[in-house]
Formats: C-alpha cells, structure tokens, sequence
C-alpha cells in the first residue's frame, strides 16, 4: 500500500463513529477494531453493567452488519445456540428440516457466556474457530464477515463457570472492561440520561470489512519484529515460578495478525515493535495459566507479561 487507501479511512471512521455511543472506552474500542480486522474473536471481562451490550449493540450498526445476542443461562442447550432439526411432513411424507440457531449470524453476542455449562459453550467451538456449523452428518457455513464477542462475568462472582482451556484459545483477544472514572461516569449519565441518544449511523459494508482484512493482512512484519513476536510466546514456555501453562501456537498468530492491524489503523505500512508491545497482553491474558506462587502473591496475567517484556529487552 503506497498511500491511504478508502477502506483505511472507513475504519477510523467506525472507530469514531463508534465513540459517539460510548463513553470513556478509547482503549477497549480500539482493541476490539483491531480484533474484527483481523477476523478474530473477542472476550469481554467485566462487572455486569458496564456497557459491554451496549458496545457491541453499537459496533454491529456503524459495521452494517446482523446481529444476533444470545443470553446465556444454566438452562441454555447447545441446539438453542446451533440450531435444530425438526420433523416436516410433507405431501411426500416426512422428512428432516433444519432451522438455524442465533449462532447464524454476521456478528454473535454471547452474553454472560459463563453462566452456561461447558457442554452449551462448547457449541460455539467450531463456529468459532471454522466458521462452519455441524448437527447430524450436515455442515452448514457462516455468512462473512463472522465473528463471535463474548461478554463474561469475574469467575468469582456467583453462578458462573470457568471456560475450558480450548475455548479461551479461541478468542484472539480478552479484554478487561473496568468501572468508570468518575469524569466517564458524569458522560454516561449525561448521554443516557439525555433527551435525545446520539444517531449511529452504519459507516462500512460487510464487503468493505472484508476488503479491508485483505489490506491490513498485506502490511509486511520484519524479521527482527517476528523474531521478537516468536520469543514473546517461547519466554511463557521457559522457566518462569509464575507460570504453569504457556500460551499455544495460536497465540503467536493472534499476536502477528492484531499487531498488522495496529499498524494498519494507525496508517503505517510495516508492523513496528511498539504494535507487538500494545497486542500482546489482550492476545495473551487469557492463554496463561497461573501458577500457586503468583496466586498466592496476587500477581495476574499482565504483570506476568510485563515481566517477560522486560526480560527480552533487557536482553538486548
């Protein structure tokens, strides 16, 4: 790409188109634009309450694209997620008939998706990760753009289940959605409370979208910066006391793909050290396993991740 291209200038414009209907999530906004140019899925963590709906209600109408929201409950069964096939009868006789679950959809809310036994969010594995359905010997394809944001409750709160290991390595990203400082909050009040909400207006095509993933898909990583991208994923499988567990393959893709999209949102032809810095702790939080001695002396994910950093940079 020698200059700007259309699309470039469609993102930054659903980016803030976005912001209109949000108050005080720059960071989570932009994070969540980079994971849908780089087709990935995307975790959000937070206290109920905080606007994840609302942020994912808005990013499917500035996107153009459908929207589906499934609540997820102790009750929910995998069909009600799939879909089914139900008995017709016919002049013929009877026969099977498939009818499609909410999963079908360009954009898929997942809300509250802890709250659902593993067996219910296991449904989405394969939508997830293939784009394709499979009840009985049938398969069914998503329609593109796909891509599921999940919202999910602390672990510790009441009521919740943790996802297994192979779900969570399916979300490119986790993001942590925090309270407000109080300035956000005001602006919350303010614009909820207000007469009349902002109008959202629909910026980009699902066509765009996908053009859009070409490009960024195109910008080129030097070898030095895959190197380091490569030593990121490898340092969470060395001797470390605070980790048990190391971030899987699929990791070190999520890091490459998200980091072309940073430098592609922010107008840059080639993937820099600092895209890879900004990446890696939403592409990681969530595929490190925590040892006993981190637990027990409250150290999390992102400081784990911020000591590995410094490690490779004190390196060099």
């Amino acid at each position: 790409m020698a200059e700007k291209t259309i699309f470039q200038e469609k993102i930054i414009a659903c980016e803030n188109e976005i912001k209109k209907g949000i108050i005080g999530e720059e960071e989570i906004i932009r994070q969540v634009m980079l994971a849908i140019i780089s087709g990935g899925n995307v975790l959000l963590e937070g206290m109920p309450g905080l606007g994840k709906t609302v942020l994912v209600s808005t990013i499917s109408k500035v996107l153009s694209l459908n929207f589906k929201r499934i609540q997820f409950t102790p009750d929910l069964m995998p069909s009600d997620v799939t879909g089914t096939n139900i008995v017709v009868k016919n002049e013929k006789g009877s026969s099977f008939e498939f009818i499609k679950g909410p999963i079908f959809s360009n954009l898929v809310l997942a809300d509250e998706i802890n709250r659902a036994t593993p067996k219910t969010q296991s449904a989405l594995l394969e939508a997830m990760q293939e784009h394709t359905v499979t009840v009985g010997n049938s398969s069914y394809r998503m329609e593109e753009p796909f891509m599921v944001l999940a919202t999910q409750n602390p672990i510790e709160q009441e009521g919740t289940y943790p996802l297994p290991e192979a779900q969570l390595d399916r979300f490119m990203f986790k993001i942590l959605v925090k309270f407000p400082s109080k300035k956000e909050l005001r602006g919350i009040i303010a614009l909820t409370e207000g007469e009349k909400l902002p109008a959202i207006v629909p910026v980009i095509s699902g066509e765009e979208l996908l053009n859009a993933r070409k490009e960024a898909a195109e910008i080129p990583v030097a070898e030095a910066v895959m190197d380091y991208i490569l030593d990121i994923v490898m340092a969470t499988h060395a001797d470390n006391r605070y980790l048990r567990e190391g971030a899987s393959p699929r990791a070190a893709q999520s890091i490459v793909r998200a980091a072309k999209a940073k430098a592609y949102m922010d107008g840059r032809f080639n993937v820099s050290f600092e895209d890879v810095d900004y990446v890696v702790y939403p592409a990681l939080r969530h595929r490190l396993i925590l040892s006993f001695d981190a637990i027990s002396e409250g150290a999390n994910e992102d400081k784990v991740i911020a000591g590995i950093l410094e490690g490779l940079k004190n390196k060099k």
